[in-house]
């Protein structure tokens, strides 16, 4: 595990739990909103944390952190993912994964073995424009079959997308819900115009409108159990409704 950085309590990364917040480097898209740049571009010029010593860190925390969310960069690359959630588990600690979906079989795996209680997925965009979303190539038939997976999982799990205008706009968000009909959860995420691994300090564009935001959360409803938007706090004012 390529544990890059600890955030040792969050109340909010993982729903109804106190958890501790992994990030580890290295991710197999290049979203050019994403603004986890050092994680995603340069997770070799930052210095890790052995997983041994993460553990520690955990068990002396017992009783007070009941839960741990992994994220990055895109764990699912990471070789002993499954030997380290087994780790975690072992610990009694519930255990959220956060991933964009790419690597199914891997996501299998954590499923089948019974080693993640929470999984959140990043949508990024309708099928047609994913590739420009993920900023790579992309086979969507491994996208569809991640879906699928935690459509019909026995944990809980939520979809998510990040509202970049031009890459997520309306008819974006209506393909997104024909293709996650049925599913438990499904959040909306402000962009937020800050230094971002395709365009640098140069954001080619703000942050969608919370009329637009509440046009789509509309779209969801009916189809999915449950829609948020997250997010609108951290808005410029001068977009605040």
């Amino acid at each position: 595990m390529h544990i890059k950085a600890v955030l040792p309590t969050s109340l909010i990364e993982y729903p109804g739990h106190i958890a501790t917040v992994l990030y580890v480097g290295g991710c197999n898209f290049r979203c050019p909103y994403c603004y986890n740049v050092d994680l995603v571009l340069r997770p070799a010029q930052l210095p890790g944390i052995e997983p041994s010593e993460v553990l520690q860190r955990l068990e002396a925390r017992h009783g007070f952190v009941d839960g741990v969310a992994i994220t990055g960069g895109e764990p699912t690359l990471q070789p002993d993912l499954t030997a380290f959630l087994s780790d975690l588990r072992r610990l009694g600690l519930a255990i959220k994964l956060d991933t964009n979906g790419y690597l199914p079989d891997v996501l299998q795996a954590c499923l089948q073995q019974g080693i993640v209680d929470y999984v959140a997925m990043d949508i990024k965009s309708s099928l047609s424009k994913y590739e420009q979303a993920a900023g790579v190539a992309v086979d969507v038939e491994r996208l569809r079959q991640s879906i699928e997976l935690l459509l019909h999982a026995d944990i809980e799990y939520e979809f998510r997308t990040t509202v970049v205008p031009g890459l997520v706009d309306l008819p974006d968000v209506q393909a997104i819900v024909g293709l996650i009909a049925g599913a438990k959860r499904y959040y909306l995420q402000y962009f937020l115009p800050v230094a971002t691994v395709g365009w640098g300090e140069d954001i080619p564009v703000g942050s969608p409108s919370p009329d637009v935001m509440q046009r789509m959360a509309d779209i969801a409803r009916g189809a999915v159990a449950e829609v948020g938007i997250r997010g609108q706090a951290l808005l410029p004012e001068t977009i605040q409704p």
